[in-house]
């Protein structure tokens, strides 16, 4: 919940390699929850991809959370919308209920010392997502 640490986890990618939360501290995570399935989440990562190519230089890191599917389908999935950012796979559901997450997509932003400082469920706009990765850049005042 905001204003929580957010909780730790390891998770691998589609390459197999291990991605930790705690790793990430001292930068902003863009932790968002989807599916291939999920229509706002097909509608929002073009988006994400757009602003994580201007925010990562200034360290925000996206970190996308895929839920109980198969290795190929995510990377299919990756391949045909571009994404440029770390997607894990979240196959056993751990990491959903750790968050307690219920529809997807869900995103949360958690601050560079780790503090979760707002949750956002459903679709957002390219200027919203900006706003937000403005909102946990590291050097920012948060909160």
């Amino acid at each position: 919940s905001e204003g929580s640490d957010a909780p730790n986890f390891v998770l691998e990618d589609t390459n197999g390699k291990r991605i930790e939360l705690s790793d990430l501290k001292g930068k902003g995570v863009f932790l968002n929850f989807w599916g291939t399935w999920c229509e706002p989440c097909k509608k929002q990562f073009p988006y994400m991809a757009n602003q994580y190519k201007h925010f990562k230089s200034q360290g925000v890191e996206i970190v996308a959370v895929n839920v109980g599917e198969s290795k190929i389908a995510v990377h299919n999935f990756m391949k045909s919308y571009g994404v440029n950012f770390p997607v894990v796979l979240d196959t056993d559901r751990q990491v959903l209920d750790a968050y307690d997450v219920s529809p997807l997509p869900t995103t949360f932003l958690i601050n560079p010392e780790g503090k979760v400082v707002k949750v956002v469920t459903g679709t957002m706009t390219e200027s919203m997502i900006h706003d937000y990765m403005n909102l946990i850049k590291p050097g920012e005042t948060s909160g």
